[in-house]
């Protein structure tokens, strides 16, 4: 699905936002006009990704995949909506966990309703065990940040281990898993044409046209920089209707963060993991969907503690109850549902039924809970 057409929204966006329009009417235009600027970062980076090699290329994509919803949680951290942020955060690891990627296996399952869907279970397996790891980090402050006298105190090491192990996984998967994969799928290239009796099978196995890229590297650098600026006016438009348009819906700012901030920062991520589940990839879906979901609690969630501590804001690991739960909830059903490898249109559903009872759940949740 093109949605380039929604670019049309930011010069409408940044003039509701000067003439002082109806908050609602100006969040609302700001988060479509965010949705193919992530896009577009994304489209840029995979780009950059294939001349910068395997290695540096998969650090790219795992420094740029949330690079968004950094932006937007940095705008809101720097207007002091610490709450809020920490809502988005809860709202994109859930949001990819039970809606994205319930949303893959259903798109996926029903392209073939009578046989599962399978994708490589290695890469799923860590990115899930890692998610238990990541959660600790979460549940650590909440239980003893009375014994602290700031929160911070404790916040601040747990985000250095978090961080520490997020690089870990990294050099873990690009020494490890990566060649593994890659193996696997020379061997079932070269299974494939052989068992078709084909005299170009050598050649064949070698060759991979999803490699190319799609744009040279002068466009997509201009594309990146361009898009991060775009970026930039947008969240600021956004985070700044943000109070305004939740009061005037009647919405809690709990509710607003986890349904509302996070879905315009992972708008294009979702959509990607389902072109590739119906494209009968699902490998690639699942991958988007629970590493990014690894990537914003190992990697967003300590950077915006410490940028926090540069805006002078109170931003700690400390997430209200109601946030924890549906956090382990949502890494206990996804990882039940990806460590056997295998997908239908049944799970996808049951993971997006659970995303809709937490949204009821949040939706009546009073506000200033702890």
């Amino acid at each position: 699905m093109n949605l380039n057409w929604l670019l049309l929204f930011i010069p409408i966006g940044i003039g509701l936002d000067l003439t002082t329009a109806d908050p609602v009417l100006v969040f609302l235009t700001a988060a479509l006009a965010i949705v193919p600027l992530a896009k577009l970062m994304g489209d840029a980076t995979e780009s950059l990704a294939h001349y910068l090699g395997a290695t540096f290329g998969g650090l790219l994509n795992a420094t740029l995949g949330n690079a968004p919803e950094i932006i937007i949680s940095l705008f809101a951290l720097h207007k002091g909506l610490v709450d809020i942020v920490k809502a988005s955060i809860t709202g994109s690891i859930i949001g990819n966990l039970l809606f994205g990627l319930g949303i893959a296996m259903f798109v996926g399952g029903l392209k073939r309703p009578r046989e599962a869907q399978k994708f490589h279970p290695s890469m799923a397996r860590m990115n899930s065990d890692l998610l238990l790891l990541a959660v600790f980090g979460l549940i650590v402050p909440a239980v003893f940040a009375h014994s602290t006298q700031s929160a911070a105190e404790i916040s601040l090491p747990i985000a250095m281990v978090l961080i520490g192990i997020y690089a870990a996984s990294f050099l873990f998967t690009v020494v490890n898993i990566v060649p593994k994969l890659e193996r696997d799928k020379q061997a079932d290239i070269e299974r494939a044409l052989k068992a078709e009796g084909s005299p170009f099978a050598a050649e064949s196995a070698g060759d991979d046209s999803s490699d190319e890229a799609h744009w040279s590297r002068g466009k997509a650098l201009a594309v990146l920089a361009i898009v991060t600026i775009a970026l930039a006016v947008m969240s600021e438009i956004l985070t700044g209707a943000l109070e305004p348009a939740t009061e005037s819906l009647g919405l809690t700012p709990l509710f607003a963060g986890v349904f509302l901030l996070a879905l315009v920062g992972n708008a294009a991520e979702l959509f990607s993991a389902a072109r590739f589940a119906r494209n009968d990839q699902m490998d690639l879906s699942v991958g988007i969907t629970v590493g990014a979901s690894l990537q914003v609690a190992l990697l967003v969630v300590p950077l915006l503690v410490f940028a926090g501590l540069l805006f002078g804001q109170d931003m700690d690991l400390v997430f209200t109850q109601f946030e924890l739960v549906a956090i382990v909830l949502s890494v206990m059903v996804s990882r039940t549902l990806i460590y056997d490898g295998e997908s239908n249109w049944l799970e996808g559903l049951a993971l997006i039924a659970v995303y809709v009872m937490l949204g009821v759940g949040f939706y009546y949740a009073p506000s200033g809970v702890s």
